[in-house]
């Protein structure tokens, strides 16, 4: 049987997670599955209650109510089996300036209690995983931001965690820097980590992930594919369309069909929109050339995450 037709297996399901600050709801009733090699984002904007359930879910902030099963252990029950298979990077971490780089890693592998004799082979493939090999003996202080956020998540690979949860892992990156930390998100996902990622710039995670979670407000509005939320927000495609004959023919042959909802001019072009999810762009080159309009070009309007975040989640979140 071939990886593609075997059902995926969970790596993190929760059920009714719920978090109550005083009378203030932070995450309500939260049902969420991530599969095995995931790298899921989970998208909303600020306050919308990504930091919180990340937080449950590295056991450092008790559910008020509900469950998780993250690896095949119980969230409160086996809390300790947990920490042992996660690594939680949190969207603000302190880091020691004046320890050097290895210095560093060698002391959160004590605490993982590696043995001294592999230590220093776990601390080197570490860093040459997220690229700091030439580091080695600088300064923490010393190091550019991308490279701290980088030794934060060299820092929670140190035990080999099946599963990662990053928060806002490219936070106040330069571009440069925000490319290289996906590059390495990408390279751990290839080796078979499940990846949570919690972000509210969501271009970025649009070509990353492979399955993403919309949160609003504490509720869940969206978990799936990353096509799926544009299939779903996306009722008709636009496309764009120029063509070198009259446009007042091109509009009229347009609006007579019935597979196409509305049709309108925007910058010098005619802006179509479709009809329904299931219309094939190419219907409009059909219609303009039958009708004997010159088409000059057509181009798909692809709705990003962005627009869909937009309509989704309407701001409501302050």
């Amino acid at each position: 049987m071939s990886n593609n037709s075997a059902p995926p297996i969970p790596a993190v399901q929760t059920f009714g997670l719920t978090r109550l600050y005083g009378n203030i709801t932070a995450l309500d009733k939260l049902d969420l599955t991530v599969n095995k090699g995931d790298l899921f984002g989970f998208i909303g904007s600020n306050g919308a209650g990504k930091t919180t359930t990340l937080r449950m879910l590295a056991t450092f902030l008790a559910p008020s109510a509900g469950s998780a099963q993250i690896l095949g252990r119980d969230l409160l029950r086996e809390a300790d089996a947990v920490r042992h298979v996660i690594g939680y990077m949190p969207d603000f971490f302190g880091v020691y300036k004046d320890m050097e780089v290895t210095e560093y890693l060698d002391f959160f592998g004590a605490c993982y209690k590696i043995p001294t004799a592999q230590r220093e082979k776990t601390v080197t493939d570490v860093l040459e995983l997220v690229g700091l090999t030439e580091k080695k003996g600088a300064l923490i202080g010393a190091l550019s931001r991308g490279m701290q956020q980088r030794l934060g998540l060299a820092r929670v690979l140190i035990h080999d965690p099946q599963l990662l949860l990053l928060d806002e892992p490219a936070s106040g990156l330069d571009p440069r820097a925000r490319i290289e930390m996906m590059a390495i998100l990408q390279e751990l996902q290839r080796l078979g980590k499940t990846i949570i990622i919690s972000s509210h710039i969501l271009s970025e995670l649009q070509t990353l992930c492979n399955r993403v979670a919309i949160i609003e407000k504490g509720r869940l509005i969206y978990s799936g594919p990353v096509q799926g939320v544009r299939d779903q927000m996306s009722q008709g495609q636009v496309v764009w369309v120029r063509v070198s004959t009259e446009q007042s023919q091109a509009i009229t042959l347009l609006k007579a069909r019935k597979e196409i909802a509305e049709v309108v001019v925007a910058d010098g072009e005619i802006k179509v929109t479709l009809a329904g999810p299931d219309i094939e762009h190419s219907i409009v080159a059909d219609i303009l050339v039958h009708g004997g309009a010159k088409l000059l070009e057509l181009r798909e309007d692809e709705i990003g995450l962005e627009e869909v975040f937009m309509r989704v989640t309407r701001g409501e979140t302050q």
